[in-house]
């Protein structure tokens, strides 16, 4: 099995973080070095198992790097590399896209939105 060939920059960069722990992962490392405890509460639902795991990848992918201090009780941060800062700078402006129509977003996401009740009232018909 060969090596993936992407067709767009887009399809690449969602390789990198695919899935929503990846990206949030990415956006709280951009504000700052964190240690693993630190990034669990910062990202609230994820679990300790798949924290752990999508830090590992992103070690690997190099967009994140592990620091050991070698310390008893251990100290492990982690922070991002000039790769992963690269693709946090590009995520910027997703984000402020986000936070501008969150209240619309919400409002869509709802059972009580205009379209479900919309879809409720097609099904009276």
């Amino acid at each position: 099995m060969g090596r993936k060939v992407f067709t767009c920059g887009l399809e690449a960069a969602l390789a990198m973080i695919g899935g929503k722990w990846k990206f949030l992962i990415l956006w709280h490392l951009a504000h700052k070095p964190s240690r693993f405890g630190d990034l669990r509460r910062l990202i609230g639902g994820i679990s300790e198992k798949m924290l752990i795991q999508e830090l590992k990848e992103m070690v690997a992918d190099q967009l994140v790097s592990r620091r050991d201090f070698k310390e008893v009780p251990p100290r492990v941060e982690y922070s991002l590399t000039r790769f992963g800062r690269s693709l946090a700078a590009a995520s910027v402006p997703l984000c402020d896209w986000g936070a501008q129509h969150t209240k619309r977003i919400d409002n869509l996401r709802e059972p009580s939105s205009s379209a479900a009740k919309a879809q409720k009232s097609t099904k009276r018909s």
